[in-house]
């Protein structure tokens, strides 16, 4: 199968070099679709995709594409020499074979606060035009087709679910030596408390900070709250928070954390995995967590629970009670004794091969469709 991907999302310059879940689904789909056999023709309106040989660049902006397409009533089609394309990128523009279009969730229009105003009203914008464009529609998750249905007026018959997943490297058990070795290195001691993210209001992190000043004292110091991500937009008060637990020696932020490896290494090195966040199209890394042997504390709200499936303690976001209990039930060894096996066997359910194999399968779905 020959197949269109959008990879304006593998530049370097995209996001100010921070990977976020499109650039991860679309790396993991790239390699995934060549493993398989499949032919792969990566598409970009910016820079060079990932420097690869295949990569060829949109002949106009997106906008100027998109804008056409809209004022010709789709009758100014892209030609790829593709059997089938898909849009990762939410820029979906019309096009002369079958689109397919992966749609991660509809922050803007559903929590327009959550949402960086700069951006917000062209990505509702955006956001709509995909839906237009595009034949069929991947959600990640069963929560964000409700969304779809509402917000975009998409038929539900025209949306799939593929559930992102983990690599299979983070199922491998790292050498304890390596972990310990970076954890030193970083002045760390195992047994931290760990949220990896992007520092935003969504993710809740407020709370978090507030549910670990409930803790008693020596716990605190014992396990301080380990922050790995770079900061986001209007995060400046949290941020003088964060610096004051800092000060105390109750927390750690680190914002230069760069590759696979060093990243598992914080995994490896934490106790428990907190991620209470207040919204998620999906949730990786939650899996991540259970893959790396982590007890992990989530939300009730979204696409979580269906990550967790239930082996997370799954708390509801708005209660600082209740993540900082859980916290501490992360700690018993009564708790951790199913919990970790659950959550490693939860990840090895829900890998990235299986979200590409299932993505195939909405290809061929969608190509019999178009020859019927």
């Amino acid at each position: 199968m020959r197949v269109g991907l959008s990879a304006t999302v593998l530049d370097q310059a995209y996001n100010n070099g921070r990977p976020d879940g499109m650039s991860v689904c679309t790396r993991q789909l790239l390699g995934g679709l060549g493993r398989l056999g499949h032919s792969v023709e990566q598409y970009s309106f910016t820079g060079e995709a990932n420097g690869a040989a295949n990569w060829q660049r949109f002949p106009h902006s997106f906008g100027a594409m998109a804008g056409m397409g809209m004022a010709t009533g789709g009758f100014s089609r892209f030609k790829p020499p593709v059997d089938i394309f898909h849009v990762t990128d939410y820029r979906a523009v019309p096009m002369a074979c079958p689109v397919v279009t992966t749609l991660y969730d509809a922050i803007p229009m559903v929590f327009p606060e959550m949402a960086n105003p700069r951006f917000r009203r062209f990505k509702n914008f955006v956001l709509r035009r995909v839906a237009g464009f595009a034949d069929h529609i991947i959600a990640i998750s069963h929560y964000s087709v409700g969304e779809l249905v509402e917000h975009f007026q998409v038929p539900e018959s025209r949306i799939s679910v593929v559930y992102c997943g983990v690599d299979s490297v983070w199922l491998t058990p790292l050498p304890e030596e390596d972990w310990r070795a970076t954890l030193a290195r970083r002045g760390l001691r195992p047994g931290y408390y760990l949220f990896v993210g992007i520092l935003q209001p969504r993710k809740n992190l407020e709370r978090v900070l507030l549910a670990h000043d409930v803790l008693p004292a020596e716990l605190r110091k014992e396990r301080p709250l380990v922050v790995v991500g770079k900061a986001g937009w209007r995060y400046e008060d949290f941020l003088r928070k964060l610096m004051d637990k800092v000060a105390l020696g109750e927390a750690h932020w680190f914002n230069d954390v760069h590759g696979l490896s060093e990243l598992r290494h914080f995994y490896a090195g934490a106790g428990a995995f907190v991620f209470p966040s207040l919204y998620e199209g999906f949730g990786l890394p939650v899996l991540e967590a259970f893959a790396s042997g982590l007890p992990v504390v989530t939300s009730t709200t979204t696409s979580l629970p269906e990550v967790s499936g239930g082996v997370g303690f799954e708390v509801d976001p708005g209660s600082v009670e209740q993540i900082s209990h859980a916290m501490q039930q992360a700690l018993r060894e009564d708790e951790r004794v199913w919990r970790i096996p659950a959550g490693r066997q939860r990840a090895a359910e829900m890998t990235w091969d299986a979200c590409v194999e299932k993505t195939v399968a909405v290809y061929r779905q969608v190509l019999e469709e178009s020859n019927a």
